[in-house]
């Protein structure tokens, strides 16, 4: 089954990321307010970057990984300057 692993920009400047397998469900839900939680308190959120990957798990360690980053190497994905990731590493 795919699932998606996904970043926000909250209002506050703020990235969420997070994973789902109904992307299509979840972003209305956070930019709602419905989902609850971080984002849900800074209002409105914007959809800044979307993976898809090919298994729930897939998308787990994705979002666990990208978690860790640093923020400059979470701007660096989504501006797609994937050659600056491995400079930009914390560990």
């Amino acid at each position: 089954m795919a699932a998606w692993v996904y970043i926000l920009e909250c209002a506050d400047g703020s990235y969420y990321t997070g994973c789902t397998t109904h992307i299509d469900q979840r972003i209305p839900q956070h930019q709602s307010g419905e989902y609850g939680g971080y984002t849900s308190t800074r209002l409105p959120v914007k959809v800044v970057h979307v993976t898809e990957c090919q298994t729930v798990l897939d998308a787990i360690d994705a979002e666990r990984k990208i978690k860790r980053w640093s923020r400059a190497k979470k701007q660096a994905l989504i501006d797609g300057r994937f050659a600056d990731l491995p400079g930009l590493s914390l560990s």
